[in-house]
């Protein structure tokens, strides 16, 4: 079977990689520099696109006897057979080499990062999600890191508001994750993942997880406002925001996991975040 070049783009997870992309734009226009010319702003959001395509094709290629395993995954390019396994891999090495050149280019601390995202996320959060249910913790440093990335294209420092942006990421995706994972549960049990929802089971220390990452994740974009570009619509949306999510995963809690709970709380995650990357965004553009 001849691959196309939508198998290689496939390769790059391309929904998840937007979503990436938005948080890596979000950190860029907060930094209290202020952000950048349009043409550095786009050579960020290329390196920052290369090096998380980049590590999503090569988790495919680790991945692929797995995912030929899982009814969602299994018409992926390397498991359906759509792709050489070889091309898979040097296509995603050469997508996040390049990408960390470009943000070298524009600002090496922003390219360590990436480099750190990318090995964290290829070489040690991937490998683990065969062997422990504490995958996703440490699946949630490389995922939060790209609005630092951002964050410090523009700054060219660790600031402040920098960690606030990366420990907000961190705490949103236990509770997005383990809906996740209690939605494809019996997926994740037949591919033989140790996910903590199919470990633990429904009831019990994950829903605590998923609520505890909830309650926490109330305060922390209301820090931003004295150490970045936020503002007053900031401080009047995330509670708002922060509040509805919570509900929704105190019922979850409350009730006990189901199919409709689980895709509830996965939903409202997805809301949650869009939305305040909105109102993130928003407070910069009024910040001028």
């Amino acid at each position: 079977m001849t691959s196309t070049p939508r198998d290689f783009f496939e390769l790059t997870k391309p929904r998840l990689s937007s979503l990436v992309l938005v948080s890596a734009a979000v950190g860029m226009v907060l930094a209290p520099t202020g952000p950048p010319d349009l043409a550095t702003a786009l050579l960020i959001l290329l390196g920052t696109a290369a090096v998380v395509g980049g590590a999503n094709a090569c988790n495919a290629y680790y991945e692929r006897d797995l995912d030929v395993q899982m009814e969602r995954t299994r018409d992926r390019p390397l498991p359906a057979g759509r792709l050489q396994p070889a091309k898979a891999l040097a296509f995603g090495a050469t997508l996040g080499l390049g990408g960390a050149a470009v943000l070298w280019f524009v600002q090496p601390l922003a390219s360590v990062l990436s480099v750190l995202a990318f090995v964290s996320y290829v070489w040690i959060y991937t490998p683990l999600k065969r062997r422990t249910p504490l995958c996703t913790l440490v699946g949630a440093v490389p995922g939060a890191l790209p609005p630092v990335i951002g964050w410090t294209a523009v700054s060219g420092a660790m600031d402040p508001g920098a960690w606030v942006l990366f420990a907000w990421l961190f705490l949103w995706q236990p509770p997005h994750f383990f809906a996740l994972a209690f939605l494809y549960e019996d997926d994740y049990r037949q591919a033989g993942m140790p996910m903590l929802p199919v470990v633990h089971g429904r009831g019990g220390l994950v829903e605590r997880l998923m609520l505890l990452s909830t309650v926490l994740l109330l305060p922390l974009p209301m820090l931003l406002v004295p150490w970045s570009r936020a503002g007053s619509i900031t401080l009047i949306a995330m509670p708002l925001l922060g509040l509805g999510f919570l509900l929704v995963v105190a019922r979850e809690w409350l009730r006990g996991t189901t199919q409709e709970t689980a895709r509830a709380s996965f939903t409202a995650s997805i809301a949650y975040l869009g939305l305040a990357f909105l109102a993130l965004l928003l407070d910069s553009a009024v910040a001028g």
